[in-house]
């Protein structure tokens, strides 16, 4: 069996392991300590928002801005259909109501044509909208400036979720930036990694204040243990702290890579008929987390789910595009405005191993078991 090619591996350098050292040198290993300060800082400088805070994953994010909007029961959240689960089940946690947003063909993240006709259906059924949450995709900004242009007109904020994006661009603008507030993964399949982990990121300071008191159970200022409002464990760690600031200090060259894949693999499947990329809107820059493909089914006999299997036979790992929301056994009796788009592109779709520590050999194997199956 050769050896395996995963979809987005960790990519971990010396520095890190120096900087955990750091960590474990100064038995600050408990959640809070100077790493994370120092985290939080050179995330805030990157993505140009003052307020940060460093938490135990981006769906924590997500959960701490909504239990900060005061999100009840009944309330309702709009979001993307084409999505990962993590971005909209706290809108569940917190007993809310979802409504899920098709995707627009141009960039496959949520359609503001659609948000807009969602938004207004709920003014006119007297529904309370607490929070549009739109995902930015396999690294490929929203266009915010649209979105938030509806949401305005009916005084909603937007919470974009970045956790795929970070290193990307919207209007030369780092990713996420210009939302009420946005969040960022670490997860260890992202552009960089804590192992796990996220950042809420907002110009709300007295957001990003209330947040950090319920990461750590909401615990009131007092030399005892008094909570007057039930919180989270939701604080990120100094030790995994440290790895994301070594992380950081490589972001910019994990972009490039990132980048030079993806050219890499629309140069080698360029002439391979009925195969397509993942569009690139202009009005932003991808970070090119993944590498997605569409097959043509009036082309492409072979499935997405047959070239899947073929692949993995090959000890080469992909994965299907996030299969819609509103398709979900979860989800099964949720509202969806529209959602042809996002079926189609889960339908077709199939994301390539993108790891940054992938050869140029390992690409042309990856694309010669591609032509070969289809």
């Amino acid at each position: 069996m050769p050896e395996r090619i995963f979809l987005s591996p960790p990519h971990i350098g010396n520095t890190e392991l120096d900087l955990v050292k750091e960590v474990f040198d100064s038995n600050y290993i408990a959640p809070v300590g100077p790493m994370l300060g120092t985290f939080e800082k050179a995330m805030a400088e990157y993505v140009n928002i003052s307020n940060t805070l460093a938490v135990s994953s981006g769906t924590a994010a997500i959960h701490l801005i909504l239990r900060h909007l005061g999100l009840q029961s009944g309330d309702v959240v709009l979001a993307s259909t084409l999505n990962f689960i993590g971005s909209v089940a706290p809108v569940i946690y917190e007993g809310g109501n979802l409504i899920f947003i098709d995707a627009e063909s141009e960039s496959w993240n949520m359609n503001p044509d659609r948000l807009e006709e969602g938004l207004e259906e709920c003014r006119l059924t007297g529904k309370n909208v607490k929070a549009v949450i739109a995902t930015d995709l396999y690294g490929q900004c929203v266009d915010l400036d649209r979105i938030k242009g509806v949401c305005d007109k009916y005084g909603v904020p937007v919470i974009v979720d970045s956790a795929e994006s970070l290193g990307a661009e919207y209007k030369n603008k780092p990713a996420g930036y210009g939302a009420y507030a946005s969040i960022y993964s670490f997860n260890g399949n992202k552009i960089i990694t804590t192992s796990g982990g996220g950042v809420l990121a907002s110009e709300d300071k007295e957001l990003i204040e209330h947040a950090r008191k319920l990461s750590t159970q909401a615990r009131d200022d007092f030399p005892y243990y008094q909570h007057s409002e039930l919180g989270f464990n939701y604080r990120m760690s100094n030790v995994l702290a440290a790895i994301g600031v070594g992380q950081l200090k490589v972001l910019d060259e994990r972009v490039i890579r990132k980048r030079a894949i993806n050219r890499s693999y629309r140069k080698l499947l360029a002439e391979v008929s009925g195969l397509s990329f993942m569009p690139a809107p202009s009005y932003g820059r991808t970070n090119c987390w993944l590498t997605v493909i569409q097959l043509d089914p009036k082309i492409v006999s072979a499935t997405p789910e047959e070239v899947r299997s073929a692949l993995e036979k090959e000890n080469i790992e992909t994965r299907p595009v996030w299969k819609p929301m509103h398709m979900q056994p979860v989800f099964a009796n949720t509202h969806v405005i529209k959602g042809c788009v996002a079926e189609r592109i889960f339908s077709n779709g199939l994301c390539l191993p993108s790891g940054t520590n992938m050869s140029d050999g390992d690409i042309e194997r990856v694309v010669n078991c591609i032509v070969k199956i289809i």
